[in-house]
């Protein structure tokens, strides 16, 4: 196929160098003068790189998506895959599906679970919008494990940012914890207790936190204050412990109060319900 990659950062340097080696034609543009991978031809414009694309894959970032859709859109044949794969919010996908759609093009919404500098275009993807089916065969056949969603644009994207706020807010607290570590001379100690709360039963892990926390909201408020007055003492930056006792806080007012508490048994299911609606 003849495939377009827009953006030749690290992650579209990697798409593009594996589209090649899948036997595809690729036709690259960055408005950096950035050298282009080996078999990858270079475009002097977004327009003369998508306008004999099958799929093009946009992979700059976030803040200019809306700009590049609103530049290829024009150009794109009839029935080509646009798939965006930026961070962009869901509601932004939605209104970049309908800028593109309207050309007679399909709009492919793909997240990217994960760091492309670690496995490349091998990255797990999920996909959603018109035009998921094709981009997940296209995409899969470079070795991506891809979920494809039967949900419009806008649905893969919420689902990586209900991720994130795990997967970000779990690296900034071992940033935290390292750094509160090295600053009491215990890093290694801390690191390997880290790594024996990642191992073993991840749901058991889940269900714990969700019922444990919340039960002893109050107490475990206390000692984070303690935590966080600890770290300022050493000189170590607190931001995710503060928000920790925020939180607490927070939650043993809605206990107190009688506020329901989640069922951690239903999330999957309560997710894959939601997925037509996100």
């Amino acid at each position: 196929m003849h495939c377009a990659i827009i953006g030749l950062g690290e992650a579209g340097s990697r798409y593009a160098t594996a589209l090649v080696g899948a036997g595809h034609t690729v036709t690259a543009f960055d408005p950096r003068d950035v050298p282009a991978p080996q078999g990858v031809l270079l475009a002097a414009s977004e327009a003369e790189a998508v306008s004999n694309a099958d799929i093009v894959l946009v992979l700059t970032s976030a803040a200019v998506a809306r700009k590049i859709a609103e530049t290829c859109a024009p150009h794109l044949k009839a029935g080509a895959i646009y798939a965006d794969l930026t961070s962009s919010a869901p509601v932004e996908m939605e209104s970049l599906a309908a800028e593109v759609e309207q050309t007679g093009a399909r709009f492919a919404d793909v997240a990217i679970l994960g760091p492309v500098t670690v496995a490349g275009a091998a990255t797990p993807l999920m996909i959603s919008g018109s035009g998921a089916r094709t981009a997940a065969d296209i995409l899969g056949g470079l070795g991506a494990p891809v979920d494809t969603l039967d949900a419009p644009a806008g649905a893969a994207m919420a689902h990586k940012l209900l991720r994130s706020v795990f997967m970000k807010g779990l690296a900034s607290l071992i940033v935290e914890a390292v750094s509160a570590g090295e600053a009491a001379g215990a890093r290694e100690w801390i690191r390997n207790e880290i790594a024996k709360q990642l191992a073993g039963d991840g749901q058991a892990v889940i269900d714990r936190f969700l019922t444990g926390t919340r039960l002893h909201a109050e107490r475990r408020g206390f000692e984070m204050e303690s935590v966080r007055d600890y770290l300022s003492s050493m000189g170590v930056a607190a931001e995710m412990t503060s928000g920790t006792v925020a939180s607490l806080k927070r939650l043993a007012q809605e206990t107190a109060s009688g506020t329901p508490t989640p069922r951690s048994s239903d999330n999957e299911s309560n997710l894959a319900a939601s997925s037509a609606k996100v």
